[in-house]
């Protein structure tokens, strides 16, 4: 079996895939990948099934060596990405020959990296995802964050390397400011005028305190909501007010459910973007059209042959 493996494991570096979705009825999170615009493109630019698992990586400062020739693709933050000393460009296709290792260094732009390879990671799947999710302990590796001497079964299979890149035009610019469409949810009315008025004049910074679970935002206290409701169901992108009054928005290894009112939900289309959002990164929230994002959403979904 074709390996690679971890030299330096970098801040976190998970094995993800689109998700182990249908699972919330056994307390369990979906997980997947953050940014599924840049891990999508990376399975695309390869010609993997959309469920090839990858590497996301946060953050940079890591290293992978390669024992066997594989063909990669690598997208989402810029990381300054070398092979063997020599620039890898990023949103395209390259080959990791025997012995070269392939060295990320700090994120200089974005949040996340993506590191695909042609066939996929091969690990054991657990009800039917290997993405990991570290407060579950399920997938990936042992259910937890990849380690130094980590060896990844990939399902190496370059017959002939003919470079791909991602059009210019889907290549997001990471420094630029973020709007996040938000649909109202059923307690939009548990507020008052004012606060939802004072949530999308808003302007929010990203908090240190942000994961997987959910991107903890700080700015001018939303107040006059509920103090909390009867637990329910959480979606993905849903925003939470707690008592502090500043928002959270839950991402893919959210809680199943919460007693937090909610002002809404950030469109799908638009939870990459946010998954790419470094601590300090400045948010405003504007009012989403269901009917134009669904279009949006459903455009990108059948381009890549996402099934959900």
């Amino acid at each position: 079996m074709a390996t690679l493996e971890v030299i330096r494991p970098g801040t976190l570096t998970l094995i993800q895939d689109t998700g182990r979705l249908g699972v919330a009825r056994q307390g369990l999170s979906q997980g997947g990948a953050a940014d599924l615009h840049a891990y999508c493109w990376a399975n695309y630019l390869l010609g993997n099934p959309m469920d090839c698992a990858q590497l996301e990586i946060t953050l940079g400062q890591a290293s992978f060596k390669a024992h066997a020739e594989i063909e990669c693709a690598l997208t989402g933050a810029e990381m300054q990405a070398t092979l063997d000393g020599e620039p890898v460009d990023t949103w395209a296709t390259f080959v990791m020959r025997k012995g070269q290792t392939l060295q990320l260094g700090y994120a200089r732009s974005g949040l996340r990296a993506y590191l695909a390879i042609q066939g996929g990671i091969d690990t054991q799947p657990v009800l039917g995802s290997r993405a990991t999710v570290v407060r579950n302990q399920m997938g990936g590796l042992d259910g937890g964050p990849l380690k130094q001497g980590d060896q990844l079964p990939v399902l190496a299979s370059l017959y002939h390397h003919r470079p791909r890149y991602v059009p210019p035009r889907f290549i997001p610019d990471y420094e630029s400011p973020i709007e996040l469409h938000l649909l109202a949810s059923s307690q939009w009315e548990f507020f008052p005028p004012d606060a939802r008025n004072q949530f999308f004049d808003n302007h929010y910074h990203v908090l240190p305190e942000s994961d997987r679970m959910g991107c903890r935002l700080e700015g001018n206290v939303i107040l006059g909501g509920p103090a909390g409701i009867v637990s329910e169901g959480i979606a993905l992108g849903a925003v939470q007010i707690p008592p502090n009054g500043q928002p959270i928005v839950l991402l893919n290894d959210r809680q199943t459910l919460g007693g937090y009112p909610k002002l809404g939900c950030v469109a799908r289309i638009d939870l990459p973007r946010l998954a790419q959002a470094r601590p300090g990164k400045d948010i405003r929230f504007i009012r989403g059209d269901l009917v134009s994002l669904r279009k949006a959403w459903q455009r990108f979904s059948h381009f890549f042959g996402l099934p959900f």
